[in-house]
């Protein structure tokens, strides 16, 4: 764990914007994405991308996981948006509506030819039902890939479901993205909440995504970065067992060790010590 990497709020930033982009600068959120895709106008979107390679390459975002949205796989500036970032060398290039484990290693091998280096990964927005349909293969397609992405807007539009509170319509493909990630050993941050002025329907999407598992949230406004960050983060009272776990785990004479009434087991000792690592990433930042 020691070369964790939180990923608690990653927030879009339209790469049109050269104000946004020198705001986020400030912003305490984990990562950025970078936006070419959706935030940005079909006119807009050469100057956009030049604008982003310069941000990623700038190392002016300090300890922040500074990434490019490029364009869909297909359309027209898909090649160009993905040569000039991979070659750029932010900490990754995201890609919307992957769909298969070939496409990852087409994109894997695009990027390579492009000259990406190797701490550029590749992220994979998980958006249709085809790929939560095939969720693990293409989270086990190459090692260069390291997050999954939700796209829930679009899972919802492709399922012809329901923006609900709760959630309760894509649940199951969440659940589904969610272990594809966990039996490939890669992050997965949770999709964004399009209400922005509804805070507390927002810390409660946070809340469910923490305890589903999820390592963090995309955000599409700077009013949601304090929220994601608490709520992604371990609580005093965590990191308060964690380390009573541990030290319980250290000082055991026998094969039966408890803290707090509670009996303690090697997969109680792992959680604690992730926890701590989390925290202590954190507290890096």
């Amino acid at each position: 764990m020691s070369d964790f990497t939180p990923l608690r709020s990653v927030l879009y930033m339209p790469s049109s914007n050269e104000r946004a982009l020198e705001k986020a600068k400030t912003i305490p959120c984990d990562g950025l994405i970078l936006d070419l895709e959706d935030a940005v106008a079909p006119d807009d979107k050469p100057a956009a991308r030049e604008a982003a390679c310069a941000a990623a390459a700038s190392g002016e975002y300090g300890r922040r996981t500074v990434t490019i949205r490029v364009n869909g796989i297909g359309t027209e500036w898909h090649d160009d948006d993905l040569a000039a970032a991979s070659a750029a060398g932010p900490a990754a290039v995201v890609v919307p509506k992957v769909s298969s484990a070939d496409e990852v290693q087409q994109l894997v091998a695009a990027m390579e030819k492009a000259g990406a280096p190797d701490h550029t990964r590749l992220w994979a927005m998980i958006e249709t039902p085809v790929a939560i349909l095939d969720a693990l293969s293409i989270a086990r397609a190459s090692d260069r890939l390291s997050v999954l992405v939700m796209g829930t807007n679009d899972l919802v539009k492709e399922l012809y479901a329901e923006h609900v509170p709760g959630r309760a319509p894509i649940l199951p493909s969440l659940h589904t993205a969610l272990l594809a990630a966990r039996a490939a050993g890669i992050a997965i941050v949770d999709g964004v909440y399009n209400d922005v002025k509804n805070l507390d329907g927002f810390l409660a999407e946070c809340r469910q995504g923490r305890e589903m598992g999820f390592d963090g949230k995309t955000l599409i406004h700077p009013g949601q970065v304090e929220g994601a960050n608490e709520a992604f983060a371990p609580s005093e009272q965590a990191i308060e067992d964690a380390r009573g776990i541990l030290a319980a785990w250290d000082a055991r004479d026998s094969g039966v060790v408890t803290y707090n009434g509670r009996m303690i087991e090697n997969l109680h000792v792992e959680s604690a010590q992730r926890t701590l690592a989390i925290a202590e990433a954190i507290a890096a930042l």
